[in-house]
């Protein structure tokens, strides 16, 4: 074995390569997947319990609209770093890559010919499909980007369009609130609110939107319920 693999088998250098690509462009927001889509949801979410939570304590439209615009500054910005962090992780992946293939030729090509032979060529074919492969750099660095390490690069939003669709979750999510306060209906606006947002971060993840609409409503009333038997004792 060579130290490019710490005295390791070749599957299982490939098996730590996919699990470290894995966590360098995994972000977090929740449990949703990472992105505009994603980002929006979670803020409207957020934005909504915050709401609907105060709306229980103050009964001002100043206090709502002032938490509103604080959480639209927060969910911008904490988006964008989250995005920009997450590119840092992946760039930084990328110049690991590059510096491994100018100086452990050898061993890339030895995992190269592992990798393709778990998709089945063999032989003859095998060698000339690492060969052509080995012939180009840039398209070495692609391949083992995504074959290694598991990244697709073209998927991975810039932060600021994830930070454009914080913005625009906590805004829409802000304004049926802010209706719903108008005419009394909190709790209506929030499941109408909350019940969106989870459709839309279902859709976008692919999972099955009737748990998570019956997941986010159940935690929401929990909260709810909390702070209106808490507020009864205290205030």
């Amino acid at each position: 074995m060579t130290d490019h693999f710490q005295g390791k088998p070749i599957p299982e250098h490939l098996k730590e390569a996919r699990a470290k690509g894995s966590t360098a462009s995994s972000e977090i927001h929740g449990t949703e997947l990472s992105g505009s889509i994603a980002a929006g949801s979670d803020a409207a979410k957020e934005t909504t319990i915050a709401l609907l939570l105060l709306s229980l304590l103050v009964n001002s439209w100043g206090a709502l609209i002032l938490l509103a615009c604080g959480f639209f500054v927060w969910k911008v910005g904490r988006s964008a770093l989250l995005g920009w962090a997450r590119l840092e992780r992946l760039h930084r992946l990328i110049e690991e890559e590059r510096w491994e293939i100018e100086h452990h030729r050898h061993q890339e090509r030895e995992e190269l010919a592992e990798l393709y032979a778990l998709k089945g060529f063999q032989g003859k074919l095998l060698e000339e499909v690492v060969d052509v492969l080995m012939a180009d750099d840039d398209r070495l660095l692609k391949v083992m980007l995504e074959e290694e390490l598991g990244l697709s690069l073209h998927t991975h939003e810039h932060p600021l369009k994830q930070a454009c669709g914080a913005g625009l979750g906590v805004l829409a999510a802000a304004a049926l609130m802010l209706l719903g306060f108008h005419f009394h209906l909190e709790p209506l606006a929030a499941f109408v609110a909350l019940v969106a947002a989870s459709i839309v971060a279902a859709k976008g993840a692919r999972n099955r939107a009737v748990p998570a609409v019956i997941w986010n409503l159940s935690v929401a009333a929990l909260s709810y319920g909390v702070v209106y038997f808490l507020a009864s004792l205290i205030l």
